[in-house]
């Protein structure tokens, strides 16, 4: 008899969950049980879920099986910031960062191994592309990070906020994302309030209108320029879909329908997107959406020919920006000693596009 692979229930959201259920002939409700199990008792031995019959314990284990990813490496920063390596089936492995503030603990998750949109500024970009993370993957690396963090601190939950922000677009994974964020929105899962957790895209406009209509999540846009020929240089994707589109597509997600919030995310480049020329188009560009501006100083990593912008100069971008009437803050840099900051993530890829191959062959060749 040849062999059937069982069904890993973390691919499935409460709705994947209950149809799961009624399938096999047993009553929806058994879904929120199991989802109580595996996020509030953080059980995944589904022979030790002891309000499930003995019957339909041995039946599950037949069929079914609650398998997590595995940490393989932890590093801690100085400044109180965690990155996990994080491996899966297949040799792969993608990283997870843990940022803990005053008043808030943000989870930064990882949904590619890799990423194919080959962005000029980012590390993950040059290690190329190897695969789709499934919604037990995505939703893993939360429950592996809750349980090693423990999950009150002074009676306070230590994992407030999730952003989708790690390795990969998420909106080219939009089937596993969103129901790994349901979870994580799901009182029965972590029960996140929607603005607590956010969908960072580099602008696949089509996968942010279809999530307008999905899920309610808060949306970051990656725009890192003001005007098309540069954007397209830092970020290939604009080819496709231009700032005129991508901007429309923002207006829409956060129509009075809707009530959402974006955040644009700006990555300055010294001498690159950094002139005050480039924050006076910024302002006209944004004025009309509502939105806030989040400048990020660069993240060196090993090959890059971008440098970061002088404190003076990303101090003057943020205040002709503000004085412009927008909402714009500055991202401190963590984890840097770890090489958890922003656009510094790479993990293990085994990469289809060959893109850090030949990326290692150009560089060698330059050199010579």
């Amino acid at each position: 008899m040849a062999h059937t692979s069982r069904i890993n229930l973390l691919d499935l959201d409460e709705a994947g969950l209950r149809g799961f259920f009624e399938s096999i002939g047993e009553k929806p409700f058994r879904a929120q049980q199991v989802l109580k199990w595996v996020f509030h008792h953080a059980q995944t031995d589904i022979t030790a879920m002891t309000d499930l019959g003995v019957a339909l314990r041995q039946k599950l284990t037949a069929i079914a099986e609650i398998k997590l990813p595995e940490i393989i490496h932890e590093q801690r920063s100085s400044d109180g910031s965690v990155k996990w390596l994080i491996g899966f089936s297949g040799g792969n492995a993608v990283e997870t960062v843990y940022i803990p503030e005053p008043k808030r603990g943000t989870l930064c998750v990882s949904s590619q191994v890799g990423c194919a949109l080959n962005c000029t500024f980012c590390a993950t970009g040059a290690q190329g592309f190897a695969r789709n993370l499934t919604s037990s993957e995505i939703i893993g690396q939360v429950w592996l990070a809750a349980q090693a963090l423990g999950h009150e601190r002074n009676g306070e939950r230590r994992l407030t906020n999730i952003v989708m922000m790690g390795m990969g677009e998420p909106l080219l994974n939009f089937d596993a994302v969103v129901s790994a964020m349901s979870l994580m929105r799901n009182d029965l899962g972590f029960g996140l309030a929607a603005k607590r957790v956010t969908l960072s895209t580099a602008g696949l406009v089509p996968g942010i209108n279809r999530l307008r209509e999905t899920l309610d999540v808060a949306l970051a846009v990656s725009l890192h320029a003001p005007e098309d020929a540069l954007r397209t240089e830092l970020v290939p994707l604009n080819r496709k879909y231009p700032i005129a589109e991508l901007i429309q597509a923002c207006r829409d997600f956060v129509s009075e329908k809707h009530k959402r919030s974006v955040t644009f995310e700006y990555t300055l480049l010294d001498g690159i997107n950094d002139h005050p020329e480039h924050a006076h188009k910024l302002v006209k560009l944004l004025r009309t959406v509502p939105s806030k501006l989040n400048l990020i100083p660069f993240n060196p990593f090993l090959g890059t020919i971008y440098r970061c912008s002088s404190v003076q100069r990303i101090k003057q971008f943020q205040e002709i920006v503000m004085h412009g009437g927008l909402i714009a803050t500055v991202r401190k840099t963590r984890g840097e000693d770890i090489d958890a900051a922003c656009g510094q993530l790479v993990g293990k890829v085994l990469d289809r596009t060959r893109r850090s191959e030949r990326a290692k062959f150009v560089t060698t060749e330059t050199t010579v």
